[in-house]
């Protein structure tokens, strides 16, 4: 094991409590970008908390007042390439698209398929992949400071972690097409507008805030919470007939879970729920 993976723990922190999941990039000097072990680290936890019936929600936020995440360190530690026979060219044809899927589209699609509600709590600048990682999550609470930037065409690449699927769903193809093809600031109180965020609050009030978020959704029905957001996922690629489909077989799965049962027996008891997760 190398002295980078050994140390990415302190790069992306993960902790657990009272339902709640913690992922913290933590690399501020750095803009908060992401190199090879800390994606991948991301990606691993998120792959628990999904199966962990100890996590009922999972917030990722980051360290600092500045960024959030300015996507890829390309100057940080990758993971070693197998050797190439004798002879090869230093790149060969699939090498970029295969790093590309194993890297940043696995990391977002950990959170988009991720069995919890996951929140962003966008400190600073979200740019590039950071700002698909916002995207990808399903609510997000920014700082008033904070912004979100396209900043690709700027380097002269286009769009990955799946940006030009995850934008247009959320502010239509028009102003996506804005966004990367001008690399101009989205700014916290334009993304509000947009619907990119749930909520904008200041610096000062942006833990609690998000702590209130994930203590509800904590004390919420879990699993409910989690084929909702398949269902909702997949709005878009399904059919109505699809869709209606989908939605009857989530509902008949639903109704074997504890937290379906302890619903309707609160109801007809007229209490609160006191909802466990499974």
């Amino acid at each position: 094991m190398s002295n980078e993976d050994d140390s990415v723990e302190e790069r992306v922190t993960y902790e657990v409590a009272e339902g709640v999941a913690r992922v913290t990039i933590t690399a501020p000097d750095a803009g908060n970008s992401l190199d090879a072990f800390m994606r991948d680290r991301i990606t691993e936890r998120m792959e628990w908390a999904s199966a962990d019936h100890a996590v009922r929600v999972v917030v990722l936020g980051a360290a600092g007042e500045r960024h959030f995440c300015t996507g890829a360190n390309l100057g940080g530690p990758q993971r070693p390439a197998p050797a190439r026979p004798e002879g090869a060219p230093d790149r060969l044809l699939g090498d970029a698209a295969r790093t590309i899927r194993r890297g940043w589209q696995r990391l977002v699609a950990s959170i988009l398929d991720c069995e919890k509600p996951v929140v962003a709590a966008v400190n600073g600048t979200a740019a590039g992949g950071g700002a698909h990682l916002v995207l990808a999550c399903d609510l997000v609470v920014m700082a008033d400071h904070a912004k979100l930037v396209e900043v690709f065409v700027k380097r002269g690449i286009l769009p990955d972690a799946g940006g030009a699927y995850l934008l247009p769903r959320i502010v239509g193809p028009q102003l996506a097409k804005e966004f990367m093809f001008l690399a101009d600031d989205v700014p916290a109180a334009r993304c509000a507008e947009l619907g990119i965020a749930n909520r904008v609050v200041p610096a000062s009030e942006l833990g609690a805030t998000v702590d209130e978020l994930a203590g509800r959704l904590a004390a919420a029905p879990t699993k409910a919470i989690g084929l909702t957001k398949w269902l909702l996922n997949r709005s878009f690629e399904s059919s109505r007939h699809t869709a209606f489909e989908e939605e009857a077989a989530a509902q008949e799965l639903l109704t074997s879970t504890v937290d379906f049962r302890e619903g309707l027996t609160a109801f007809r008891e007229r209490r609160p729920p006191e909802f466990t997760g499974w």
